[in-house]
């Protein structure tokens, strides 16, 4: 093409391929060269001075974008029935987009005026330019029930699953959405109490068998009594909130700040942005800046918001769906830092030196729009070569610069000797319907490493400028073991042939010792789960313990205000101590510290519980149809009444019952965590590489029953007494050892009971 494009042909290509926005991808479209890019740059900066561009840093982008999450409301129904709405919070300079709404069968009836939050998408090629579907309609929140449909000549009723609620629903004909006797349904009120006084409702959701996997998150959420309704004041205070202003706050628009997240995220609460640090005393050291969502800024003290979040502790997350603590109007949408959308954040700029030291930092309260909302993966793949279009043009200035000062921090980090445990997380994907397709373990990337430092390091600094302002806040506590469990610990690894030190302060450095020591070894995995069973539960509090784990004198959450209501303690902490606003903390909320940090380290452990129990049910129900095969795992656990063992696939575990090892009886010692057979010798320690046989999976209790095949690869003994003939494990001897005696010898130590008087800090 020689002639030069028009200003309508750029904003078009701009918006057709909103990751080729530079000046040079612009020119390379267009076929422009040599002196005809002078012309392209009068053009560029006509466009942006008109408002139809906005130029970040050497990238224009198209201002005019709606966040995924938004306010919308209906506008007409054409004459197909189709109906159509408008944004209610639209920022762009040009023509106001045109948005279908995408309704499931399900959905309440809409009409024009009806304001709603929808879950946005972008079309191409279309006379409208977004589709919605329905989040829920504001300024109502009708109430919810789960239960079992029981069918009728009139409809049907609901029977509550929560032990709690006696009441039955009465559901019309009309509104039983094709829902089974006996299915499990989600249901909400769709009118008075009727006849019998009992409340009328419609099912929006047929979850069918209470057994299948799609009811096993609910049932769990019901199960362990975490709020997934909002009530109504809750509701209309969150879709009161408006955008927030820059007034007050610090100009950060510019900076080309983007989100990681996984590749499913629905928010992003955090932004981050690196670049070599231009003080010359700084030499060869960099600036991380860590954006965190203001959420401070729109969950005011004393509030209908604040006390339900502060009910809830934190959201839950299950494989298919969260529980948020925070209504979707500010977890999706004001609270989300979206790609391109200006989003109030409290951020700190912090200094590493060339060895990855913090040397210094500062917070602010500002207004960022992210430059772009990126996933793990791709930002990986991008570092390693395999780089996309989204990523192409923020390489040079965002991307190598993150690594480069990731890298300092690996060294600070090596230096710290925090503990570094080898535990893969299961992940668990579902199809559409709700069934297990397959349980994976979660890849480490050094993408996911990053992210985490940074986050480290912002929790650090929080916590320090507090400490220094002598601000009352929470601190993310981690005590060191117990001298009972380092004891334990201790003789696990003698038993394996490793050695932990004793007589010294310990230090997470000592517990790296031994885990380096045990990796890629046939005792690697027993190491680790005994180093883990030896750990203390991290919890909350006003006075500071310090994080044992991360190697941390001082450590408070600051990153996740969206869902930690510790992280908005502390967000809450640095308005007041900054005199930022009044929407800081209050004298009411320094008060009730001490209830607050028990409160959510309590919620936080229900959360922990429920969302156990529901990979536990969705694994169950994945194996249930692998009943009688075989699987490869190793001894994760024993007690009196059996050994539990993980499955090395998918990570499951399950119980392998003493009275399945035959007739004789079997010893437990607690302090070496063995089972040893009184006859045979034969025994079952932690660590151990088994094979067993899946003999039962129950999806509805969770629980997994198997069958010892082989131990350590040799044959596991069968019979009664004295059966067994065969090469054995652990613990056995080759040929017919006849009767033994058990010649363990029970220790008859002293316990020395150790009392670490602490002092608190205001």
């Amino acid at each position: 093409m020689s002639k030069l494009p028009t200003k309508a042909e750029i904003i078009e290509w701009i918006s057709d391929n909103p990751t080729l926005t530079s000046k040079r991808d612009i020119a390379k479209a267009f076929g422009i060269k040599g002196a005809a890019r002078i012309d392209l740059k009068r053009i560029l900066k006509e466009l942006e001075a008109e408002g139809h561009l906005q130029k970040r840093k050497k990238t224009f982008r198209d201002p005019d974008k709606l966040p995924p999450v938004s306010v919308i409301q209906i506008t007409e129904a054409d004459s197909d029935g189709d109906l159509y709405a408008r944004p209610m919070e639209w920022q762009g300079e040009g023509a106001e987009p045109r948005i279908l709404m995408s309704l499931r069968a399900s959905d309440p009836a809409l009409g024009p005026g009806d304001r709603i939050l929808g879950r946005l998408a972008e079309v191409k090629g279309e006379n409208h330019q977004y589709e919605a579907k329905l989040i829920r309609r504001i300024g109502t929140n009708p109430q919810r029930v789960l239960g079992v449909f029981r069918k009728s000549a009139e409809g049907g009723r609901i029977l509550p699953i929560d032990k709690g609620d006696q009441k039955e629903w009465l559901v019309p004909a009309g509104a039983t959405n094709g829902a089974k006797e006996g299915e499990l349904v989600e249901a909400e009120q769709s009118g008075p109490k009727g006849r019998m006084g009992l409340p009328r409702a419609r099912i929006v959701s047929r979850l069918g068998d209470p057994s299948a996997p799609k009811a096993v998150s609910l049932i769990a959420i019901h199960q362990h009594g975490i709020p997934d309704q909002f009530p109504d004041a809750v509701i209309a205070e969150a879709d009161g909130k408006k955008p927030a202003v820059l007034t007050g706050r610090e100009d950060m628009r510019d900076m080309p700040l983007v989100t990681i997240d996984p590749a499913d995220a629905r928010d992003h609460d955090d932004a981050c942005w690196a670049h070599a640090d231009d003080d010359p005393k700084n030499k060869g050291g960099y600036v991380i800046w860590v954006a965190i969502a203001d959420v401070a800024h729109y969950v005011t003290p004393g509030s209908a918001l604040d006390r339900e979040a502060r009910k809830r502790g934190n959201s839950s997350y299950f494989p298919d769906r969260v529980v948020p603590m925070l209504p979707d109007r500010l977890s999706g949408d004001l609270c989300s830092l979206h790609e391109g959308v200006p989003r109030a954040c409290i951020a700190v700029r912090m200094q590493i030196d060339a060895t990855g030291d913090k040397i210094g930092h500062r917070f602010v309260r500002g207004l960022m729009r992210s430059a772009a909302s990126l996933n793990y993966q791709e930002v990986q793949r991008a570092r390693d070569g395999d780089v996309n279009e989204k990523c192409a043009p923020l390489m040079a200035e965002v991307i190598d610069p993150l690594y480069e000062a990731y890298d300092l921090l690996v060294k600070a980090r090596a230096r710290r000797q925090p503990l570094d445990l080898d535990l893969p997380e299961r992940k668990v994907e579902l199809s559409d319907a709700g069934e297990v397709i397959s349980v994976n373990f979660r890849d480490r990337l050094d993408a996911h490493k990053l992210i985490e430092e940074f986050m480290i390091l912002a929790n650090v600094a929080a916590a320090e400028t507090l400490s220094a302002k002598k601000s009352p806040l929470l601190f993310r506590v981690h005590e060191e073991p117990s001298p009972e469990k380092l004891d334990a610990l201790r003789e696990t690894a003698q038993t394996s042939g490793l050695t932990l030190a004793k007589g010294q302060v310990l230090q997470t450095a000592h517990l790296n010792r031994l885990l380096a020591a045990a990796k890629d070894g046939d005792f690697a995995e027993l190491i680790n789960m005994a180093t883990l069973r030896s750990m203390t539960q991290a919890y909350y509090s006003p006075a500071n313990f310090g994080h044992f784990g991360l190697a941390l004198r001082s450590y408070a959450h600051f990153t996740s205000p969206i869902r930690r209501y510790s992280d908005l303690i502390v967000h809450r902490a640095l308005v007041s101590s900054h005199q930022w606003g009044d929407d800081g903390l209050t004298p009411q909320d320094a008060e009730d510290l001490e209830g607050t940090a028990n409160h959510i380290s309590d919620t936080e452990r229900r959360s922990m519980m429920a969302e156990r129990d529901t990979t536990d049910r969705y694994l169950a129900a994945f194996l249930s149809e692998r009943v009688g095969n075989e699987f490869a795992g190793r001894i994760s656990g024993v007690a009196k009444y059996g050994a539990f063992v993980r499955l090395d696939d998918t990570g499951a575990d399950g119980l392998v019952p003493v009275r399945s090892l035959g007739n004789e009886f079997f010893h437990f010692d607690r302090d070496s965590g063995t089972l040893m057979g009184a006859d045979s010798g034969f025994t079952l320690a932690l660590g151990q590489k088994v094979t067993v046989k899946l003999t039962e999976a129950a999806p509805v209790s969770g629980s997994i029953a198997l069958e010892l095949i082989s131990v350590e690869g040799d044959e596991v003994p069968r019979g009664g007494r004295g059966g067994y003939r065969k090469g054995r494990g652990k613990g056995g001897g080759k040929g017919h050892p006849g009767k033994r005696k058990l010649t363990r010898a029970k220790k008859k130590t002293a316990k020395v009971q150790r009392k670490v008087s602490r002092t608190r800090r205001s």
